[in-house]
Order: structure tokens, then sequence, then C-alpha cells
């Protein structure tokens, strides 16, 4: 027999202004907590120094999770220039300081050119990135240091908005998996003097941007049920910026069976939203256009 999930079926997707000194796990279960959810899920981590955007997915959308995981990712930073640290952050261990008084703005611009477009990074050894299993901070902690295989990313942009003293800030436009520390760390190296990142706050991740995130303090106040779930995006949201194809009762029927559909006017390729009849407006799920251009579902929400 299975076992009855304790909470209640909440469905949606919050966009939580990460505060800092928590990780992205003390979020979900704090938000678990306030909604008495059932199921909570985040859409990758967010160190305990940053703040901003952490969406989080309840029920329903966290089968949608990982295409949030997959997003492009917006941030505002503050590196400290002339300081490494252990982990690449304000948190860690000092290991070396250099006088960095002299870089000027047009260095750092300079610089920042070399780090936009596809370009190679190793993972810090204070990453969540998982070894046989084990994320990568857990190995550090004990004094294990294992061999990073580069990643390739993308930054978008990299601009320059502030230097004072020798402190810098950026404004980052990057893929998946792109780590700001190391970034900062990089950075830091090609201008001569090293640097961490003492500040950093993510501004968007995929369709949610700051302006819709809410806060903790925002969370606790309310009282009612009803006024928080208030506050949860549909699970659609997730992937709002998708094709939108629309069925009709018949082919509705045979797409909850699992089964692809021939849908008029559909797009001939790619990844789409499915939802019911233009008169009944639910979301089903996602679905991918096969060669035949049949649309084939691939991740439907249950209880539609």
């Amino acid at each position: 027999m299975a076992r009855k999930r304790k909470g209640r079926p909440v469905n949606g997707v919050l966009v939580l202004d990460k505060p800092p000194g928590i990780s992205s796990n003390d979020a979900v279960q704090q938000a678990k907590r306030l909604f008495g959810a059932q199921k909570v899920g985040h859409t990758g981590s967010l160190d305990p120094l940053a703040t901003g955007v952490l969406p989080l997915c309840f029920g329903e959308a966290t089968k949608f999770s990982q295409y949030l995981l997959d997003a492009d990712k917006k941030y505002w930073t503050r590196i400290k220039l002339g300081v490494t640290t252990q982990t690449g952050d304000a948190d860690g261990e000092v290991i070396t300081e250099q006088d960095a008084s002299a870089i000027s703005q047009p260095q750092v611009v300079d610089a920042l050119k070399k780090f936009v477009g596809e370009i190679q990074q190793i993972p810090s050894m204070y990453s969540a990135l998982k070894h046989q299993g084990q994320p990568l901070y857990k190995l550090a902690r004990q004094g294990i240091e294992v061999e990073r295989a580069p990643r390739t990313v993308t930054v978008y942009s990299a601009e320059l908005f502030r230097i004072q003293g020798t402190e810098i800030e950026l404004a980052v436009h990057c893929s998946k998996g792109t780590y700001i520390r190391s970034l900062a760390e990089d950075l830091g190296a090609a201008l001569g003097c090293g640097g961490h990142v003492n500040g950093l706050r993510r501004l968007a991740a995929g369709p949610y941007e700051e302006a819709q995130a809410t806060t903790f303090e925002r969370l606790g106040a309310i009282t009612e049920a009803s006024d928080l779930d208030a506050l949860l995006l549909p699970v659609a949201s997730a992937v709002c910026t998708w094709p939108v194809v629309r069925l009709h009762e018949d082919t509705a029927h045979y797409v909850m069976q699992g089964q692809p559909v021939q849908v008029a006017h559909a797009p001939t390729q790619g990844w789409v939203q499915i939802f019911a009849t233009a008169e009944d407006e639910r979301f089903l799920g996602v679905g991918e256009i096969l060669t035949d251009g049949r649309v084939a579902p691939r991740r439907l929400v249950a209880n539609s």
C-alpha cells in the first residue's frame, strides 16, 4: 500500500526572493512548511551567500523543473579584486592578497571581453556538482580534492557598471551551469591580482524575474492558505516561452492517453505547450513535434 503523502496538494510555481545565509534546500523546506504542501522542489541551487530569484516548483510543477534548470540566468555580482579565497567567495578562508588599487576601468572592460561567448570553466570544489554521487563541496570540506573536467558554458553578456576602489560590480547573462565564482576567479587571474565574489544576486531564471519574487517575510505574514496559493504562478509558466498547441476535444483524449496526434497549424519542430480546446484553457503538459508532424506528449499534468 502506498504511503499517504503529508500536506496539501498544492500546484504552481513560487518565485522566491531567497535571503542570504540559507541554502536552496533550506528555502525549499521553509516554503513547504509555510504552504503545508505535499511536494516542493527548487530549480537550481543558489549559494548561501547569494540572494534573489529562486523559482520553487510545487506539486505538478515539479514535472517541469528540469526545463528551468536548463534555462538562462541573469546575475548582479560584486567582485573583490586583489584577494583570493578557498571557496571563491567571501565565506572562504583568504589564500592570497595582492595590491589591486591600480586596476582601472578600461583594464576591467578589456579583460571582460575574454569571458563573453562560449568559454571553458573548471567547476569549483565548493560547487554542488556531484562526483560519484557526492557533492563536491562535501568532499572539499573533508579536505578531498578531485580532478574536474572543464565545462563549456555561454556568457551572453558581462557588463561592468561600477568600479569603486578594488571592488567591481557586473551584470552577467549566462547559460545554465555557469559558475559566477569561477568567473570572478578567472577574471581576477586575467587582471593579475586575483579576486572573489563578495556579493551575488540572481535577477532572473528562465522566464522568472526579480519583480515577480516574494520574500519569506511576506509569506510568513499570510495566515490563509488561499492567500498563499494566490501567489503561485500557473504550472504552465515554467514553459511559457514555448509555442502553444491547442487541441480539439477528440485529440485531447488521445494525448491524455499518451498518443501522438495530428494538430492543424502546429509548429513543424521542437517542443510545445499543450492546452485543451480553445474553449477550455486547461494546461495538459508539454510535447514534442515528431518528424511526421504529429504532436507527441512528453510530460503531462495529472488530473487535468
